[in-house]
């Protein structure tokens, strides 16, 4: 099994009721099995961040600082992040 913690912000950790939350998975896991498993605790989040089997097109997903999709394998201790775009000005 792989312990990763899931960080999530704005819209996303009002969801889940907080910014910081672990998951794990199998050792030949993938993000979207991490993610899965998040949804599974929290119902609501599927319906914000999932189109389908597809991440929403609004919703920014990183592994360790880097840009990651649905099919990347974990290692144990994982951090993942997930967010909406950021816009500035």
């Amino acid at each position: 099994m792989h312990t990763v913690t899931w960080r999530l912000f704005a819209d996303l950790a009002e969801i889940t009721g907080g910014r910081e939350h672990t998951v794990s998975v199998d050792a030949d896991g993938t993000v979207g099995d991490a993610l899965d498993a998040l949804i599974a605790e929290y119902s609501g989040l599927g319906d914000r961040v999932r189109d389908g089997d597809a991440l929403a097109d609004d919703v920014n997903l990183m592994q360790n600082g880097t840009p990651a999709s649905l099919d990347s394998p974990l290692e144990d201790g994982d951090e993942l992040a997930m967010f909406p775009p950021v816009t500035g000005g």
